[in-house]
This record gives structure tokens, C-alpha cells and sequence, in this order.
């Protein structure tokens, strides 16, 4: 049996008036992921527990079939695991992006959690930068993808509270600086960063190729190495995962899972999805299950884009799940699982812990659902739903559908 999960990150959202009180999932041309819906079991299941942030990193645990109130420790280490990075007893990593803030009125403004997108090299350079100046015998940058790196610090920083950038865009970021034990170490280290990176050659060139710059490190998502499972023990299968995001490859590490990069995977609407589909039947030639992860819908609901957004859905539904149809039939068993992993609603630009659609589709038992799509309208036409999200996995695994 093969078993393939195909996520779509973020891919729900809420009505908008501007499509007619549709969401851009129910607007966008999605043939395949309707013909699963139609021919397989289709229902909705809650990724984010009560009273936990709806972040991906949450979200995807529960997906991997991990009860998040149980295991989740914060987002950086999972990350840190990805770049190869293992956390000490006395370490604790945190996520560092490459952020744009801009002085509106004396007042410093969370203006772009991703810089514009900045390519990973340029990124790179940033983070050198930092930390040559920064980094010290308890505190280390590493360079990761576009915005996305890593900082771990070795000490004692219980209670801490810090904000995701991505949840401030167009506020003040002075009420949302690290907050607690020692936070203001790492509120200096984001102040000490804005000097050392406004005037860096790196956006210097940028600004000249009008281009938004990295002018500040934002740091959050802090945690310590967390204790998991691998799936591989748990289920007794061998597998890989794909995706441009340190996250989902870091989760992966964590499951047992081989990481497969793949060049030109940006995380955003320009990425690889040929690459993606490729690598995804390189581990299924010889393994058993594949977990593959598109970020392109959540960026775009993270700028607020419905234009982006609906592209984005139906990029992931014409380039990742009808090339996945069409040559998945080369094995006479198999399982496929499509779903988001939370809402990224256009309305709010952040994460939302309303309940997602999935599909489940057997080669060997073709349903008649009274569901006609795959979209959010899934909650109303189906009974299905899982309110602890991270028994999904034991369901799609072990159980005959």
C-alpha cells in the first residue's frame, strides 16, 4: 500500500464579499481535488486544539498524527531539526525571520514578515552579517530559506512570550517585542539588528531594484527539542516528506521520514511543483508513504492577495494533485489524503483554528459522497469530522476506507 498526504497550506478561508460570499476555495477551478471529494470520503477535521495558537507548526503535528497538547514544545526546533541542528538539554532555538519594519509617525511598524520575499542567498548574506556582529558563545544565527532562519541561545529563558510577525503585520511592534524572563536580550537583539542591516549592501541593491528590504530580524516560536515518536515506528512504514519549508522537514526528521529537497522549492507561487511531483514518486518507488507540502496558498493569504490566493489553489490542484492522479495508477494500491492544514483567511492575514476539509480516496473503494467539491461547503454536506485532529492519521492509516 502507498500512502500520499498532499497539503495545501492554508487553502481555506472565510467568505468575501468580493467573491460574492464565496471563499477563494470554493471560487477557484480545482477539477481533481473535486473529484476526489466526490468519490472518496470527504469531512472536516480540527488541526488546532482549543486554547493552542493556530500555527502550522501545531497544525502539521496533529496531520503527522501527533496530539499537539502532548508534544508540541514551539516551532523553532522543529525548524532546527531541518538544518541539521540538535538542541542541547540548555539550549532553546527560535526562529528568527528577515523582516521590513518601517518608521511611520516615530512609531516602528511590522511592515513585511518576509521581507519581500528575499531570495535565500541575499538572506544569507543578512544572516552572516548578524552573526558576525551578534553571535556570541550563547547565541548563534544559521541561515535558512528566504526569510525563514534560526537562532539558538543556551540559558535560561523560561515564561517567555513572543509574537509571530506574520499576526502584526501593519502594527507597532513595540507592544509585541519578546516579552518575560531575559526577554529583553532578545528585544536588543532585534533593536541592535535594525542598525546592522538598514545600510548592508544587500538592501542597498535592493532598494535600488525597488525591492522591500531586510532591515530587521524578528525572533519567535522559541522552544526545546521536543520527544516524538517516529510514525515510521508507530505504523511500521518507511517514507519521505517534501516541502521548501524547514518546518514540515523538520517534523519530518522528527517522524522518521527522509527529507527529499528540491531545487527551485520557494515556498511561494513560483516554486517547483514539477520538482515536487517528481520527488514525491522517487520515494514512492521504493518506500511507503510520501507527505507533500505546498506553502504558496498561506503566503498569499498572509498578503492579503485573493488573486494570489485563488492562483495558488489551483496551481496545487492542476501541477500537485492531477499529476499525483495520473501516476499514482502505476501501483495497484494506495491511499490519498488532501487537505489544508489550517485557514489562512484573506480577511485577517493570519492563522485561524477553524475546522478544514479533507478528502480521503482508496484505489480500492470508490465512495459516492454527497459532497459536489472540495471546499470549506464540506462542513454542511458531510457527518465526518475529527475534533482531535491527530487521530485523522490513525484513521487514513489503519483503517479500511
Amino acid at each position: 500500500m502507498k500512502y500520499i498526504i498532499l497539503i495545501g497550506d492554508g487553502m481555506a478561508d472565510y467568505p468575501l464579499k468580493e467573491l460574492g460570499g464565496k471563499t477563494p476555495l470554493m471560487v477557484a477551478k480545482t477539477p481533481f481535488m473535486d473529484h476526489l471529494a466526490k468519490k472518496g470520503e470527504a469531512g472536516m477535521v480540527k488541526t488546532v486544539p482549543e486554547n493552542m495558537h493556530p500555527g502550522s507548526d501545531v497544525a502539521n503535528l496533529s496531520i503527522f498524527g501527533y496530539n499537539p497538547k502532548e508534544v508540541y514544545t514551539g516551532r523553532a526546533p522543529l525548524e532546527a531539526a531541518s538544518m541539521g541542528i540538535t538542541l542541547k538539554s540548555n539550549e532553546w532555538a527560535f526562529r528568527c525571520n528577515l523582516v521590513t519594519i518601517s518608521n511611520l509617525n516615530s512609531h516602528l511598524i511590522m511592515q513585511d514578515y518576509s521581507s519581500d520575499h528575499i531570495s535565500s542567498q541575499e538572506a544569507k548574506e543578512l544572516i552572516i552579517t548578524i552573526n558576525n556582529f551578534l553571535g556570541s558563545k550563547s547565541i548563534q544565527f544559521y541561515p535558512g530559506v528566504s526569510y525563514r532562519h534560526l537562532m539558538v541561545y543556551r540559558g535560561d529563558i523560561d515564561e517567555i512570550s513572543t509574537t509571530p510577525p506574520h499576526d502584526i503585520t501593519g502594527k507597532e511592534i513595540d507592544p509585541f517585542l519578546p516579552k518575560g524572563k531575559n526577554g529583553e536580550i532578545f528585544s536588543l537583539l532585534i533593536e541592535k539588528s535594525r542598525k546592522i542591516l538598514e545600510s548592508h549592501p544587500v538592501n542597498i541593491r535592493r532598494k535600488k531594484e525597488n525591492k522591500g528590504i531586510a532591515n530587521s530580524i524578528w525572533l519567535w516560536g522559541e522552544g526545546k527539542s521536543p520527544k516524538l515518536l517516529p510514525i515510521t515506528k508507530k505504523y511500521h512504514i518507511t517514507g519521505g516528506v517534501i516541502s521548501a519549508v524547514d518546518l514540515i522537514k523538520g517534523i519530518g526528521v522528527y517522524a522518521g521520514l527522509k527529507v527529499k529537497n528540491v531545487p527551485g522549492a520557494t515556498g511561494f507561487l513560483d516554486t517547483n511543483y514539477k520538482g515536487k511531483v517528481e520527488a514525491a514518486f522517487e520515494i514512492l518507488k521504493d518506500m511507503d508513504f510520501v507527505f507533500l507540502h505546498v506553502e504558496a496558498p498561506d503566503e498569499a493569504g498572509h498578503i492579503g492577495d485573493i488573486n494570489a490566493k485563488i492562483k495558488a489553489i489551483e496551481d496545487f490542484d492542476s501541477k500537485i494533485v492531477g499529476p499525483i492522479l495520473k501516476k499514482v495508477k502505476m501501483f495497484k494500491d494506495y491511499k490519498i489524503l488532501v487537505m489544508p492544514d489550517h485557514p489562512t483567511p484573506i480577511s485577517t492575514r493570519t492563522h485561524a483554528s477553524d475546522p478544514v476539509p479533507f478528502v480521503i480516496y482508496s484505489a480500492n473503494k470508490s465512495l459516492k459522497s454527497n459532497v459536489d467539491g472540495f471546499n470549506e461547503s464540506i462542513k454542511e454536506k458531510s457527518n465526518i469530522f475529527f475534533y482531535d485532529g491527530y487521530r485523522l492519521m490513525d484513521h487514513f492509516i489503519l483503517e479500511e476506507i
